[in-house]
């Protein structure tokens, strides 16, 4: 399995290759395999950040009993989640589904009260698991989501756009997670072939336009598999 970190200390994307019943890196003592990471995504190649491994590596230290995972990692041309689902940006949990409602009640309370990460899902969402997340803000849209971003960006959000651009087939976007110039040029092709202001800059209206495309329409023929 081919591995992306991108480590905000350096700004650098880190790359790993590690068999599925390895550790995830920035994880120890097997709490966390690439196998439970990569979930059931039919991907070859999964990507996240470096903050958020270490955040689910101290939340386990914490919580002092392992965690299960049922759903972490997805890529967005495979769906399963929202449109803009930290999910495909490998900085989602859901976890928990093994555990009896008082143990799983237990678990989120545990969640709220470690106080490192973005975002718990509610009860009332999520009534079955606990989901987790290490979302960077200010999102692009109103209510949660992406961030905006413009050449020079870097990370896991940079690779859902190549990602997302690459599988409506506007190619040439690479799948690195830098936002290149080639980055944009695809980014200013989409705009305008879909009614947008072509100006490479990935605000709320280009991610909802793109990711509206892209989600969940399954491997095409121009997916990158690095």
């Amino acid at each position: 399995m081919k591995i992306f970190i991108y480590n905000r200390d350096t700004r650098q994307i880190e790359k790993y290759d590690r068999d599925l019943n390895e550790p995830m890196p920035y994880t120890s003592d097997y709490h966390l395999k690439v196998a439970e990471f990569h979930s059931n995504s039919v991907s070859s190649v999964i990507w996240s950040d470096k903050r958020f491994l270490q955040t689910f590596e101290n939340f386990r230290k914490y919580y002092g009993k392992p965690i299960y995972v049922g759903y972490c990692f997805k890529r967005i041309w495979e769906g399963g989640h929202g449109k803009q689902s930290q999910h495909y940006a490998g900085a989602a949990f859901d976890c928990g589904q093994n555990l009896n409602p008082t143990d799983l009640a237990a678990l989120r309370e545990a969640a709220m009260k470690f106080g490192s990460w973005s975002y718990i899902e509610p009860a009332r969402i999520a009534p079955t698991w606990v989901h987790v997340d290490k979302r960077l803000n200010p999102p692009a849209c109103p209510g949660g989501g992406f961030i905006s971003l413009s050449q020079g960006s870097r990370g896991v959000y940079v690779f859902i756009l190549q990602d997302a651009l690459n599988a409506v087939g506007v190619t040439g976007a690479g799948l690195d997670g830098v936002f290149s110039e080639v980055t944009k040029e695809a980014v200013q092709r989409f705009q305008k072939s879909n009614g947008l202001t072509a100006d490479g800059l990935v605000g709320c209206s280009t991610w909802q336009a793109l990711t509206s495309k892209a989600l969940g329409i399954g491997k095409t023929s121009t997916v990158v598999m690095p």
